[in-house]
């Protein structure tokens, strides 16, 4: 048996192969925390002298922001990955488009799974859009006054 292997390597189930190597690339960079669309929310939220914590992972979802004692949560969405409905940032990329169908599919699934999680504890919960984040001050203000 010779020491070279002319077998694919291994990818996770499902997912198909990167089209190129700028592509792979570009999606590489995509964060997961601490996003620039969260640490605006997190400015506004110490703005309104709110207390939370990030990525609380007890909770159901992983919230990108909670308070436990005043029972709020806070998912901070991006328009393409959780696919906001009628948002023009919610794009259908032209290649693989099964896989990306069902992705966010699925996605949205999981979100509205998480949100159930959260609510079936007694949490109040908020979702705030990528697109939305000049209008939402007066949202968060809202958990002040709760």
């Amino acid at each position: 048996m010779s020491g070279t292997d002319d077998r694919e390597p291994k990818r996770r189930s499902g997912r198909p192969p990167p089209q190129s190597p700028e592509r792979s690339a570009l999606l590489a960079r995509v964060r997961r925390t601490k996003t620039s669309a969260e640490e605006e929310v997190a400015r506004l939220l110490r703005g309104l002298g709110l207390h939370y914590r990030r990525n609380v992972r007890t909770l159901p979802g992983s919230p990108d922001f909670a308070n436990r004692t005043r029972g709020w949560a806070i998912f901070v969405n991006g328009c393409f990955w959780h696919h906001h409905t009628a948002c023009s940032r919610a794009t259908m990329p032209k290649n693989n488009r099964a896989f990306w169908e069902d992705k966010f599919a699925a996605n949205r699934r999981r979100d509205a799974a998480k949100i159930r999680g959260l609510r079936a504890l007694g949490f109040r919960v908020l979702v705030i859009w990528e697109c939305e984040l000049d209008g939402c001050a007066a949202r968060l203000e809202r958990l002040t006054r709760l």
